[in-house]
């Protein structure tokens, strides 16, 4: 057992040897991108509508292959459900591949008639969390007053007000 424990230590020696050997790669996406790098990235990318929901990227590369060389394709899906929005991205190496790739807006793919526009970049400041909230105690299309329906006023309701509740109490 102890000749087991030796020869395993030895093996673990000549893998931590080997890994710091190694350079160690950096991922692209864990280094945070500077606003200029972001508006570079999105100047080179296309944005894809009424993508079908059974696309691949590979099935979109293909689409897209003769307008320039591809870095990146990004189908969005809903983060609870993970089925495809419906929608997709595509990064090219240059920005004369997306004046090209505009050119097959209207274009057929998988039987369904793509939209293809220049991404867009976000600006700043302008998002939809930004709004004020919401007043409460009121819902959004209710109405609680006058009833057409039934003839006369029906009084709104206070809040905190149930009604009273008839029960059966012989005492």
């Amino acid at each position: 057992m102890e000749e087991e424990a030796e020869k395993l230590k030895e093996m673990q020696n000549e893998v931590e040897k080997q890994m710091s050997m190694a350079s160690p790669v950096v991922s692209p996406v864990a280094l945070p991108m500077s606003p200029e790098d972001k508006v570079d990235v999105d100047n080179r990318s296309i944005y894809i509508g009424n993508v079908d929901y059974s696309a691949t990227a590979e099935e979109l590369e293909a689409h897209f292959h003769g307008c320039g060389s591809i870095n990146r394709v990004t189908i969005l899906c809903n983060k609870f459900t993970g089925h495809p929005k419906g929608f997709a991205y595509i990064e090219f190496a240059d920005k004369d591949s997306v004046s090209t790739a505009v050119a097959l807006d209207d274009s057929l793919f998988k039987g369904r008639q793509i939209k293809v526009n220049p991404k867009r970049t976000n600006r700043p400041g302008i998002s939809t969390t930004d709004r004020p909230p919401r007043r409460r105690g009121t819902r959004r299309g209710s109405y609680s007053g006058y009833n057409p329906f039934f003839s006369g006023y029906t009084p709104k309701r206070r809040p905190g007000y149930r009604g009273r509740r008839y029960r059966y109490s012989p005492y």
